[in-house]
């Protein structure tokens, strides 16, 4: 099983040079980076685990110029996503980004996508809360369009269009690996099999019970089983943890690096190594 991290990559923290440089001299498979553009001090959204938003959530380097950097600077270590906040984007800007990241980095990325926690962030974006699932899989289709081979049209239903256009570079493979994040249930699982490669269960706690079900939804849209990916997301490792994931089927998994300084971080990644194959 591929082992890969994330961190909240930050102007306090390691850098992304110096961390892409350290997850491959190591040998770690990849590093997935989160997004926020800004997080609002007034709210009403409490962070998922509760309370406030730590530090890290209101410093955040953008993931996509910060996985540029580490691109840069690697050759083999796989870049990604975890999660491109989609409804708070422009697509047509975003799929040129994409594409442009995975083509240089001879496609590399995994584009993971969610819909998102925070209420106040989002509508700074104009997002209508209770359509954001729908508005994300619009602009999902979009960037999809403008990916495909030939110039193909797409009319979203959310105020984004584009007509068949010329679009380069493409994605190296045709489309980046896309994983979509969030609780399990029917309506998400629903969606991964619609319009997604895999699942990343954030925690990866419940999977024994979560992945038939989701193996169900999957083979009943048609998907072919062996396709289904699933990369358990911001796990803190233990030896049988990893062990459990891997007879679970899952061909990778990512672990959770502390939002710290160069020091720190190293250490921990140390620490990680001895779960290396």
């Amino acid at each position: 099983m591929r082992i890969s991290t994330t961190i909240f990559l930050t102007d306090e923290t390691i850098s992304p040079v110096r961390l892409a440089r350290e997850l491959e001299a190591r040998g770690f498979a990849g590093l997935y980076l989160p997004e926020h553009t800004h997080i609002p001090v007034s709210r009403d959204t409490e962070h998922p685990a509760g309370g406030r938003a730590a530090r890290e959530y209101e410093r955040t380097l953008d993931p996509y110029v910060a996985l540029a950097q580490a691109a840069a600077v690697t050759d083999r270590l796989a870049l990604g996503t975890g999660i491109t906040l989609l409804a708070q984007h422009d697509p047509i800007a975003l799929a040129k980004r994409i594409a442009t990241l995975d083509h240089l980095s001879g496609g590399r990325l995994t584009l993971g996508l969610g819909y998102g926690w925070n209420r106040e962030e989002a509508a700074d974006h104009n997002v209508d809360w209770p359509t954001r699932r729908a508005l994300v899989h619009d602009r999902l289709a979009l960037m999809k369009a403008l990916w495909a081979p030939e110039p193909t049209a797409y009319e979203g239903e959310f105020g984004y269009s584009v007509r068949a256009s010329e679009a380069w570079p493409k994605p190296a493979g045709g489309a980046p690996r896309i994983l979509l994040g969030g609780a399990a249930g029917p309506k998400l699982f629903r969606a991964i099999a619609e319009h997604t490669d895999g699942w990343m269960p954030i925690g990866g706690r419940g999977l024994t019970e979560s992945l038939p079900v989701l193996r169900r939804a999957w083979e009943e849209a048609g998907r072919d089983p062996k396709s289904l990916r699933v990369v358990p997301y911001a796990v803190l490792p233990t030896p049988g943890k990893l062990a459990h994931y891997a007879d679970l089927g899952c061909e990778e998994t990512v672990l959770q690096l502390p939002p710290a300084g160069e020091a720190e971080v190293l250490r921990v990644l140390d620490a990680y190594a001895e779960h290396l194959g």
